[in-house]
């Protein structure tokens, strides 16, 4: 069985009457990283050749989240509500606690996340720190930031999210082409 490792990147949108919180983290095995990786860099959007959900047009979306349902690996989405103005960080860090704690289940030790900034990158180093003490006695868990453009496999989670956002406002159908890799897992930031 391969060692797996998680990729996270996340979607948002904070409103004070329906605002959400989407962590996406692509669970792959690292066997398969090499494979992933040339996939992602292969596939280009079409106006700016950069791969980001919010450039691609709809029939790109549609290719990109086909491309990453037949990978056929788990990707786990923490979707936290409600998250209203200028709240975004907390919704990020309830996310960030219950995917650590799911992928510690699957005996993912190693999460990589899209980095933002040096202070924004230690928030999370902390809420991954403070998990830990709920985790079993001994066990390793740590999270890595790397930059987006450095790491193509970054590109999967951020597809998830963008899908998973768009379900929420009203759009399923890219969601709906990863019902059978992906789960949601709700997280009420109000708790």
């Amino acid at each position: 069985m391969s060692v797996l490792q998680a990729f996270a990147d996340e979607s948002f949108k904070e409103d004070d009457d329906g605002g959400f919180y989407v962590l996406a983290a692509a669970v792959l095995p690292v066997d398969r990283h090499a494979e992933l990786r040339k996939v992602m860099v292969g596939m280009r959007a079409e106006r700016t050749g950069k791969l980001h959900w919010n450039v691609l047009a709809d029939v790109q979306k549609r290719a990109v989240v086909k491309q990453v349902a037949d990978f056929e690996e788990l990707h786990l989405v923490a979707v936290g509500t409600p998250v209203p103005v200028r709240r975004q960080e907390r919704g990020r860090s309830l996310c960030m606690q219950r995917l650590v704690m799911e992928l510690h289940l699957l005996d993912v030790s190693l999460l990589v996340a899209e980095g933002r900034t040096v202070q924004l990158d230690a928030r999370d180093v902390r809420t991954v720190q403070q998990c830990r003490f709920s985790l079993p006695r001994g066990a390793a868990f740590r999270i890595r930031h790397v930059r987006g453009a450095d790491e193509p496999l970054l590109r999967i989670p951020d597809i998830v999210a963008g899908a998973v956002r768009a379900r929420r406002q009203g759009t399923p159908d890219y969601a709906d082409q990863l019902a059978t890799c992906a789960i949601e897992l709700e997280v009420d930031t109000l708790a």
